[in-house]
């Protein structure tokens, strides 16, 4: 019995030794990715960090002295609420809304760069940065009405452009709410009033002009047409037309009519048949 203790016992050491080390580095050794989860491996002891290999969705064993960084590759979204200023130095506040995501094959890229702090180190810092720099092109009474879509845009292209180029997909930027001083405001809003009631007005003179020129155009024409008329009835004509005219009343069956002409070119008597 004493020789079958000796015996296991090196395998119950091992054994030992491997329960505890399961114990201590199992939290390092095995992880599992959830759904809209993107893993990076940094080995220390070896190449460093693989930015090459990125972990998808699952059940991953890893060795104890590596270490695995865990990305949220889901959308997101962020939203920013900052005073800028137009063209003329007019303060203006204005919340942004942006919604982007990591590019999932190349998390390592930016792990390498910006880390798990990518959000505060360059999300949130560029969106500023291009809303800044598009708002200073602009007056505030154009960001706040006239040319707000093409403010937009313009911040979406710079945005986009900057977020794309370090390995973050932006969805979509959208300006919420754009608030101006209440006086400035109120001088923008009289200004719009004022220059649409002065646009429905152009639009009823423009109206009223080209009813003007229809008017105008279709009494030349009924007046041309009179005149062509008038210069062709002749009196051969019309005597032939007073011929004809009778002719046809008295081939009808129902004719019980008595025309007589009258002066030196009176036209026939023609009397009911019947």
């Amino acid at each position: 019995m004493e020789n079958i203790n000796k015996k296991l016992s090196p395998f119950i050491v091992a054994a030992v030794i491997i329960v505890l080390a399961l114990i201590i580095f199992g939290s390092r050794m095995f992880k599992t990715l959830q759904p809209g989860e993107r893993g990076v491996v940094f080995k220390p002891l070896t190449t460093g960090l693989d930015k090459d290999h990125i972990f998808t969705p699952g059940f991953k064993v890893i060795a104890p002295w590596n270490t695995l960084h865990i990305y949220n590759v889901k959308e997101q979204q962020s939203e920013e609420t900052m005073d800028i200023l137009d063209k003329n130095g007019l303060s203006i506040n204005m919340d942004v809304s942006v919604r982007f995501n990591p590019v999932y094959d190349k998390i390592g890229f930016l792990h390498e760069t910006f880390g798990q702090a990518y959000l505060q180190q360059l999300v949130k810092p560029e969106v500023r940065s291009s809303v800044r720099k598009v708002a200073g092109r602009f007056s505030a009474e154009e960001i706040y009405s006239t040319k707000r879509k093409e403010v937009e845009d313009q911040i979406i292209i710079e945005t986009k452009t900057i977020l794309e180029r370090n390995y973050i997909e932006m969805r979509a930027l959208l300006i919420k709410a754009i608030n101006l001083p209440t006086n400035i405001m109120s001088a923008i809003e009289t200004k719009l009033t004022t220059e649409q009631e002065a646009l429905a007005y152009q639009f009823k003179l423009e109206r009223e002009v080209a009813e003007a020129e229809r008017k105008r155009i279709a009494a030349e024409g009924e007046a041309a047409a009179n005149k062509i008329i008038n210069s062709s009835l002749t009196p051969s004509l019309l005597k032939m037309r007073g011929i004809e005219t009778p002719l046809q009343l008295a081939s009808s069956p129902n004719s019980k009519i008595i025309i007589i002409g009258s002066g030196k070119d009176g036209l026939p008597l023609i009397l009911n048949a019947n």
